[in-house]
Order: structure tokens, then sequence, then C-alpha cells
């Protein structure tokens, strides 16, 4: 089964929805599952207001139907709501193409942060984008019961994955062993609410890890934490080991893979009561969860390392693409009538090696 995913988020930028897709085109092949992928490597692009590192693809509707002819995909999806979204999201409809779409970014937080426009405006604009699918993946129970009370119909549970081989316990301490270290990884933009982790009054030392808008102006204003760039691979994997807890200050996330990430290296979880965190962490013991970000990150400190890891365990690449492709199956094949393609049938076994 050939599988057309449309994103506009994709490389060089390195967040949370380029790393699923990465991943997923790299489980779904032993599943016969071909992705392919119509990102704005393909279009000409401007750069994002405000946010420069994301590239805005700019329209080519006949563009994407000569390259949906040269696919010829069996299924469609949407994984965003920018321009390129927008656009395939025109082209199916117009074709009376069937497609799924994702919720991967609680734009109305951003936006509304960004430009200060009501949520409830961009709420309005999301809705009708899904709502014409057949069906919308989101990644935790939370977001599922939130997007459910607005008013999205057909939403499909998507879980995600993490890498425990890369991410894992190792005897490394980057940013020194005299005192705690507490570590905060991903975009550094005002969305991500990473101000109330640097103000927080906490015994130790303080590390960021990420690039973003925001990065300059922090570095001014907080000399004394320890803002370390863009790391990937095994240059991240010893930034995770080298901290003591990992504080998640985001009030606005709709899954979290880092939180998964810092689990998987045994860090504990300090984060807010909000989607993603209260479906990832296991209060009192793999992290802590209050509105009291200082409570919950001096209370992480004092948690036992030696389960936190077994939580992460349970989340794996392969079983993610295992429930994508099974959504896909789903939505646009039994759901509309359609029959699953001969050549997905004879390989939606598990592999020879876990049967």
């Amino acid at each position: 089964m050939k599988i057309l995913v449309a994103t506009d988020a994709w490389r060089p930028q390195v967040n949370g929805v380029v790393r699923t897709y990465e991943r997923l085109r790299e489980e779904a092949a032993p599943l016969d599952a071909e992705i392919v992928f119509l990102t704005p490597g393909e279009f000409t692009t401007v750069p994002c207001p405000t946010y420069p590192e994301i590239r805005l693809s700019l329209p080519g509707y006949g563009y994407i139907g000569r390259r949906m002819r040269e696919i010829e995909p069996d299924a469609v999806h949407i994984a965003t709501e920018g321009p390129l979204g927008w656009m395939t999201r025109s082209h199916c409809l117009r074709k009376g193409i069937p497609f799924t779409t994702s919720f991967h970014t609680r734009f109305p937080d951003y936006i509304s942060s960004r430009f200060y426009l009501p949520e409830s405006w961009v709420w309005s604009v999301l809705r009708p984008f899904h709502n014409a699918g057949a069906g919308i993946m989101v990644a935790t129970p939370s977001l599922a019961h939130e997007l459910e009370q607005r008013g999205f119909h057909r939403i499909l549970a998507w879980t995600r994955g993490v890498d425990t081989e890369l991410f894992a316990p190792r005897p490394v301490r980057r940013f020194g062993d005299d005192e705690p270290v507490f570590l905060y990884v991903g975009r550094v933009a005002i969305e991500k609410n990473i101000e109330a982790f640097l103000n927080a009054d906490l015994p130790g030392k303080k590390v960021v890890v990420g690039e973003g808008p925001q990065l300059q102006d922090l570095k001014l204003r907080f000399p004394e934490v320890t803002f370390t760039g863009k790391r990937t691979g095994e240059d991240l994997a010893e930034c995770y080991a080298s901290a003591d807890v990992f504080v998640m200050p985001s009030r606005t996330e709709t899954f979290g893979i880092v939180i998964l990430e810092a689990m998987a290296s045994g860090l504990p979880v300090a984060a807010y009561p909000v989607t993603g965190p209260i479906d990832l962490i296991a209060p009192g013991k793999t992290g802590i969860i209050s509105e009291d970000l200082v409570q919950a990150a001096k209370g992480a400190l004092e948690l036992s390392r030696d389960g936190v890891r077994e939580k992460a365990l349970e989340y794996s690449w392969e079983a993610a693409a295992r429930l994508f492709v099974s959504n896909i199956e789903s939505a646009l094949f039994a759901k509309l009538g359609r029959k699953v393609p001969k050549r997905r049938m004879r390989l939606a076994r598990r592999r020879p090696s876990q049967a």
C-alpha cells in the first residue's frame, strides 16, 4: 500500500512532527506500507512570520495534481494544517479523493500567543479542515476528549514511540556532577513557556537544549543558564543522560516525544497537568505533575530513577506504525467501502521475528 503524506513540517526543521514521520516511514516499510512525502522542499517557500526557520509553501495546486497522478497513492494523509496541507485538502475534495488528517500542533495557542488573535477564531478554521476528512489521528486520550468537546469528528487513536536503544541511562555528566541538573529539550519559542522554567528557583543548574526564535533573547536575559543549541543523535542522548530532572514547562503539547526520550534516559519529569504530561507521566513514579513547577521539579528530584525507564519501554515506533496503517485501513477502506490493496494483505501479519 502506498500512502502519500502531505506535511508542511520537514527538514531542516527539527521537531516532534518531523521525527514522527521519519520513523513512520522506516517502520511502515516492513508492513508493506510505502510512505511517500509531499513537503515544502518541492515548492517555492517564504519564511513564516516571527519564525523564519519554518518555510511556508506558496500555492502550487497544479503541481499537487501532477504529483498525485505520478505517485498513484492508495491513501492520502494530511499531517499539518499549513499551506501545503490546505492545498492537498482542496485537491482531494475537488477530485473526490478520501483522506485522513492528524492533529499534531495546538495552533490556536501558538497563533494567539504570537499574533494575539482569539483562539476561538483558529478553532473555527481547524474544525472544518479536519472534519472534511475520513478520520483525524490524535496522540493522547486527553486531546481526543478535548477535540470531541470542540466538535471534531471521527477521531482515531495514534500514539508515538521512542528509540530506547539511543535514549538510555549512561554514565556521563556533561554539565558537571557537583549539583543537580534540570534539563529542557525542545524548540526555544514563546509557546513553549520556557521562561517558567528559567525563572524557577531551583537548587542546581539549568540547561536548555534546542534552538528557535527566542534563543538569543533568553541567552542575554539568563546568562547563568547553559544553552547548548540544537543537539541530535548520540549528542542529544548524552544531554538527557547528564541531567537529573527533565522539566517540561509547555502547556501547549499534544503529546511530547521529549518526555518519552527523557524517561527512556532514566529522567523523572516535572510538568504542568496538561495534555501530554498527564497522558505519559505516572505521578510519583516517573515524574511529578503540578501547577507549581518548582514544587514539581523539586519533587521529581527526589524520585527513584530505577522505574522511570520502564514506562518509556511501553512505547515503540513499530507499534505506532502499525496503528497508523490500521487507521488508514479502517478510515479509508473499510468505512468507505473500498478494499485494502491485495499487496497489503499478505504483509499485514507480524514480523517473523516477533511471531
